[in-house]
C-alpha cells in the first residue's frame, strides 16, 4: 500500500531536495518565531507606530510655536495663565462655571 502511494506522487515530491525546501519553508511559516504571522503584526505595529510619530511632531512644532508667542507676549502669557491655570490679580475674584452633566 505504501509502495502504491509513492508510486502515485510526481516526480517532483520524490525528490528529497524538494521535500526539504517544503519541509523548510513549512517552519518558517507557521512554527519559528519570525513567521509571517508575527512579520505581519510587526509591520502593522510599524505603521501605527509611524503615525503616531507623525501626529507628535506636528504637536511638537504647535507648543513651540505657542512657547514662543507666549514667551515675547506679555499680555498672552497672562492670558493663558488666567485660562489655564485661573491665576488672579490681588483684587479680583475668579467664578469658574461648569455644565451640568445630565443624569
Amino acid at each position: 500500500m505504501l509502495i502504491q502511494f509513492w508510486n502515485r506522487l510526481p516526480w517532483y515530491l520524490k525528490n528529497r531536495y524538494v521535500i526539504t525546501i517544503i519541509c523548510f519553508v513549512t517552519w518558517l511559516a507557521f512554527f519559528d518565531q519570525h513567521n509571517f504571522i508575527t512579520q505581519v503584526e510587526f509591520k502593522a505595529e510599524l505603521y501605527r507606530l509611524n503615525l503616531d510619530k507623525e501626529y507628535y511632531q506636528k504637536e511638537i512644532i504647535e507648543i513651540e510655536e505657542d512657547l514662543q508667542e507666549l514667551l515675547s507676549d506679555n499680555r498672552k502669557l497672562e492670558k493663558f495663565a488666567r485660562e489655564r491655570y485661573y491665576m488672579k490679580k490681588t483684587n479680583e475674584d475668579i467664578f469658574v462655571f461648569v455644565p451640568q452633566s445630565e443624569e
